[in-house]
């Protein structure tokens, strides 16, 4: 399958950092690369146009890092409750997916676009899950979720969570 070779605008995981000239499938570059402007097509204007600029877009991707980092010491303490309706085996009627949780960070005074959150599969049970959330290619946090059927289970969860934490006193 042929290539083609494109400029990294802005670290991209497990495929390179700012600068880097890498080949990528057709579809990826023009589907997702190319219109979020994260990379350019390596033609020799674009190389001369990034050489130019390269200051610019480093100095720009530094002060959005550092407002990055500034949000993630705000949202490390974080925990979001959501309320939902299950089974007896606590099985969700339902599921919780990355916009349930993007809007619930917002009703806590935190914008984050569903795409920023990592989550593998929605989450079809009861419980207290670490959802890892990226506000930047090089910045992500982990903020707590409590799923529960009320918000008086949720506080059980919770504290029942930071008994088990702590170590026992006869240690």
């Amino acid at each position: 399958m042929e290539h083609v070779k494109v400029i990294l605008l802005q670290r991209v995981t497990k495929l390179g950092a700012i600068g880097d000239s890498v080949n990528v499938k057709p579809g990826f570059a023009r589907n997702y690369l190319l219109p979020k402007k994260i990379a350019l097509r390596a033609t020799r204007e674009n190389i001369k146009y990034f050489d130019d600029k390269r200051e610019q877009i480093e100095a720009a991707n530094a002060e959005t890092r550092a407002s990055a980092l500034e949000i993630s010491e705000k949202m490390r303490d974080v925990s979001v409750t959501l309320v939902r309706q299950a089974s007896e085996k606590e099985h969700l009627y339902g599921s919780v997916t990355n916009k349930d949780i993007s809007i619930a960070l917002k009703e806590v005074g935190f914008t984050v676009k569903p795409g920023q959150i990592n989550l593998n599969t929605p989450i079809k049970m009861l419980g207290i899950y670490d959802v890892s959330i990226n506000l930047h290619p090089e910045v992500a946090v982990n903020v707590k979720l409590v799923i529960a059927k009320s918000a008086e289970e949720a506080q059980q969860q919770v504290s029942q969570e930071s008994i088990e934490i702590e170590p026992p006193e006869d240690v």
